[in-house]
């Protein structure tokens, strides 16, 4: 049988080539459209975006101008204010009281470890007289007064105001003091939570002192009275 010629065959592999290469490029001019097509797509929606946004800040610029009076409190305000008020007197109460307490633990204290005990309960009057300074200043800005009237305040208070007899009894009586702020403050911010972001954050800052102060005072019982544990 003869052999076909070489020229025949090379014709044949040159129209393969080129169909292929034909296939490739109405591939590639089925796919671009679509992906140009899309990229348009997402940049209209982009400017709409962009147009609500834009759209939210004139709203928030006009209602920002209605009732400048209330200072901080803007629409937005998800909380009942009032009721966040009376939380945050009780709380300035407590820190008032606990401010107290300290204060008249740093003057009392006696005995060979008196001195520096003494300067820890002063250190921790001085943070909770801070506390109750930043609570009054949020109840201003949310247009409540801040309830420093003596009458009442030990009911306000959260803890209570326990004089101590001797040295460790005061520790022990701060400390006692501490884990009630530490649970009530707990549930203060899971009442706030998104409600009132800067209550919330404030508070939230205030609980961490307090744990602080908790640890300060376990550790000063165990130094001073090894024999007995702190739950």
């Amino acid at each position: 049988m003869a052999k076909k010629p070489k020229k025949s065959q090379n014709a044949k592999a040159e129209r393969r080539a080129e169909q292929r290469r034909g296939d490739e490029r109405r591939r590639e001019k089925s796919f671009f459209p679509a992906e140009r097509r899309d990229g348009r797509e997402r940049r209209a929606q982009e400017r709409r975006r962009a147009g609500a946004f834009l759209s939210d800040i004139q709203e928030l610029r006009r209602r920002a101008r209605q009732h400048i009076e209330q200072g901080a409190v803007t629409v937005g305000y998800q909380a009942d204010r009032e009721t966040v008020i009376g939380v945050l007197n009780e709380a300035l109460a407590t820190e008032i009281v606990c401010v107290l307490r300290y204060k008249r633990h740093y003057f009392m204290a006696t005995g060979i470890h008196a001195n520096a005990v003494a300067q820890e309960f002063l250190e921790h009057a001085t943070d909770e007289q801070g506390h109750a300074d930043q609570i009054a200043e949020r109840i201003t800005q949310l247009g409540g007064e801040p309830n420093f009237n003596p009458e009442g305040l030990a009911m306000r208070s959260h803890s209570q105001y326990v004089e101590g007899g001797s040295l460790m009894d005061m520790i022990r009586e701060d400390l006692v003091a501490e884990r009630i702020a530490i649970e009530s403050y707990g549930e203060i911010v899971r009442f706030l939570g998104d409600r009132d972001i800067v209550s919330r954050r404030m508070m939230e800052g205030i609980l961490a002192v307090e744990e602080e102060h908790a640890d300060d005072l376990k550790n000063l019982l165990a130094t001073l009275d090894p024999t007995k544990s702190v739950g």
